[in-house]
């Protein structure tokens, strides 16, 4: 079996949104004879694209797989979504592949997408072709996108292929190794006849072939030293060498045509099977040990042991979970027993399924390298590693893009939060962009997303697979509330008196600030037998209750000491429940006289913008109320560190995004609480009233 591990490639098509990865794919599944008919996006006749949410709106949300010969080689193709709101998928299913193809749309050049879907190719070390597409299209300019790409990466120029022709006149290719024309039919057959260079074309192709020789040669010593003496070298040896420099990542080779028309794909499919590594090349895989966090190398082998990730899940209402791995090492058959090293649990399967689009085919063996399907596996998420040792070791997986979106959800049947959380929380399983929370002190469910259109499409995907509907809406801020001031010997005394037995219980406090994160501490400081002790827990209760809503707008209280030191009771009336109710009445005394204020949690916030771009950002920072600490450089980008206002920043990704131009990112955790200025506390405490009013 190890035979066929060394015939499989596994391809990722990565872009910007709309530059063509699917029609591309279509294309690849049409000419390896895997479909009938060239598959149309704008047709909503796409194997690959095939999620109602997906056809409403033309774009790939979720990455697709499936696979076509060519060649004598098997093409596992990884259709990824390139619309910003979807790229953590992008990110994780990106650790199947062994290349990518990165495409280009011609007519657009090099765009944000462009930029991250690369970042994520140079994390993972994956070897890449590049594919400028649409050069049938108006406007579209090979030499302008080839300029772009090679002066936004920095990378050599080694084009493989020249276009004959653009826009309406664009009709095959140049093969600048073999030297010969391919003019390919319009008809999408993805037919081509072979002839010599067109005379108009000569000259540049000459010079560019000179230049890409030297590229070439430079990534093999032998073929060097040849160069050198002046010695002729065959296209053969050339071909040889290219392909090695593409698998080491030494050399991106740049080709070019039109998936739509098929012009250009069957050179592109050659450039696959050759020259990107098949599973076995890759020798090891980077693991950890998760007893003691130390990295480990995981051998790639057929007959070692069996190591899969989990890249995807897919969540269906009725078919239930399906779990799509990617097999690193080993050889796995139909029910059996794996063990998954993270949950430390083991977990039983049936079939093993490979995909097709929509579609799932049994088969009776998986290999390393396969890109494969288990349904129903009780414990098993993305990222976790199933092995068939029970060593504790996991296939080191990449994190998904933190959510920067944040709302609320509120169902529009009320009654239904539960069916609600329940729903999203499966929709989280298979998007690992998706955050589902609930905030203890509003009970509110947050639903944290990439942006609008990303969660847009969880709220269309929640009512058509399980039948929920949801409106979303700013999230409630967790304010708190503290003191400034230590009050002492706060008396209070609950008394009633109602015919038979009375309520009678009487405490003294001092309530005292603390410093702020320390939350609230209770001492028992009771002398003499005022107060006998088996109320003292009543006591505590009583001001624990009192801490949920404080005095000025019903918000938790924080930070600060209470010290019970004396009291009074009665042999008959006193009661637990007389105790609490005094102490809950007496610490809400103690609050008005402390001088009580509002406190807003402040959020530590990362900003990755390019250099020229960060005064704008700075500035919009600034008047959020925002703290900037420091900046430092990552690659090309520049991060900023800030402190800011949770309030100020619950949009803030749709602002970024407006500011520069889709290329800033930003991550934001919780920092710490911090008291609001007083000319906006007093606004917010205003509001926090109202809704109490109001019963919302």
């Amino acid at each position: 079996m190890e035979e066929r591990s060394w015939t499989i490639r596994n391809v990722a098509f990565v872009a910007h949104g709309g530059s063509g990865k699917t029609t591309l794919g279509e294309a690849f599944l049409f000419n390896g004879k895997a479909t009938t008919k060239l598959g149309k996006v704008d047709d909503e006749a796409s194997n690959l694209d095939f999620e109602p949410e997906e056809m409403k709106r033309r774009i790939t949300i979720s990455t697709s797989f499936h696979h076509c010969d060519w060649k004598k080689r098997s093409i596992n193709i990884i259709d990824t979504p390139g619309d910003d709101s979807f790229l953590s998928d992008t990110k994780l299913c990106l650790q199947a592949a062994d290349g990518a193809v990165l495409i280009v749309d011609a007519t657009a050049g090099v765009k944000v997408g462009t930029e991250k879907v690369w970042a994520f190719c140079e994390e993972l070390r994956l070897p890449r072709i590049i594919f400028i597409n649409k050069l049938d299209r108006e406007r579209a300019s090979f030499d302008k996108t080839f300029e772009e790409f090679i002066k936004t990466f920095e990378i050599r120029a080694t084009p493989i292929f020249l276009p004959i022709g653009e826009e309406e006149k664009f009709e095959g290719i140049v093969d600048l190794i073999s030297e010969k024309a391919y003019i390919y039919k319009k008809d999408g057959s993805g037919a081509f006849k072979t002839q010599d260079i067109p005379g108009n074309l000569k000259e540049t192709a000459q010079q560019w072939r000179e230049k890409i020789v030297e590229n070439i040669v430079e990534s093999n010593d032998s073929l060097m030293e040849k160069y050198l003496e002046g010695e002729p070298i065959s296209p053969e040896e050339l071909r040889a060498a290219l392909y090695e420099g593409i698998k080491k990542g030494q050399i991106f080779p740049i080709l070019c045509g039109s998936a739509i028309l098929n012009i250009g794909i069957p050179h592109l499919m050659d450039m696959v099977v050759e020259g990107l590594p098949s599973p076995l090349e890759r020798e090891k895989v980077e693991g950890i040990n998760l007893r003691d966090g130390s990295p480990v190398e995981i051998p790639v082998s057929v007959e070692g042991p069996f190591y899969g990730l989990v890249v995807k899940t897919l969540a269906d209402p009725f078919a239930g979970k399906l779990s799509i791995m990617r097999v690193f090492s080993g050889s796995l058959l139909p029910d059996g027993q794996l063990y998954n090293t993270k949950k430390e649990s083991k977990e039983k399967y049936g079939q093993i399924l490979i995909l097709e689009g929509k579609k799932q085919q049994p088969i009776e063996k998986a290999v390393a390298g396969d890109i494969i399907a288990i349904a129903k596996l009780k414990d098993t998420a993305t990222g976790d590693t199933l092995s068939s040792e029970e060593k504790g070791i996991a296939i080191r997986d990449l994190k998904p893009i933190p959510p920067s979106l944040y709302y609320a959800v509120q169902p529009k049947v009320k009654g239904t939060e539960d069916k609600v959380f329940s729903s999203l929380s499966r929709l989280a399983e298979e998007d690992p962009g998706l955050l589902i929370t609930r905030d203890q002190s509003s009970s509110e469910i947050l639903l944290s997303g990439a942006s609008q259109v990303h969660l847009d499409v969880i709220r269309e995907k929640l009512q058509r697979k399980y039948g929920v509907e949801v409106e979303l809406k700013a999230p409630k801020i967790p304010y708190r509330e503290t003191i400034k001031k230590t009050v002492k010997g706060v008396i209070y005394r609950h008394k009633k008196q109602t015919g038979g037995r009375g309520q009678f219980a009487e405490v003294h406090f001092d309530v005292s600030p603390l410093e702020r994160g320390t939350g609230f501490e209770f001492e028992e400081a009771l002398v003499g037998m005022n107060v006998p002790r088996n109320f003292v827990p009543a006591v505590e209760k009583g001001v624990t209750e009192a801490l949920q809503s404080g005095i000025l707008a019903g918000y938790p209280v924080v930070d600060l000491k209470v010290r019970f030191y004396d009291g009074k009771s009665h042999e008959v009336d006193s009661s637990e429940m007389a105790f609490k109710i005094a102490a809950s009445m007496c610490l809400k005394k103690a609050l008005q006289d402390a001088n009580p204020v509002l406190l807003e949690p402040i959020m530590k916030v990362e900003v990755i913008v390019p250099e020229e771009m960060m005064g704008d950002v700075m500035g919009d920072l600034n008047s959020r109320r925002g703290r900037v600490l420091g900046m430092e450089s990552r690659g090309k980008m520049q991060v900023i560190k800030a402190q800011v206002p949770m309030a100020e920043i619950l949009q803030y990704s749709l602002d970024l995004n407006s500011i520069t131009g889709g290329r800033g990112t930003f991550t934001a955790e919780f920092s710490h609480y911090e008291e609001v200025p007083g000319f906006l506390a007093e606004k917010t405490v205003q509001f926090a009233k109202q809704q109490l009013e109001e019963g919302s």
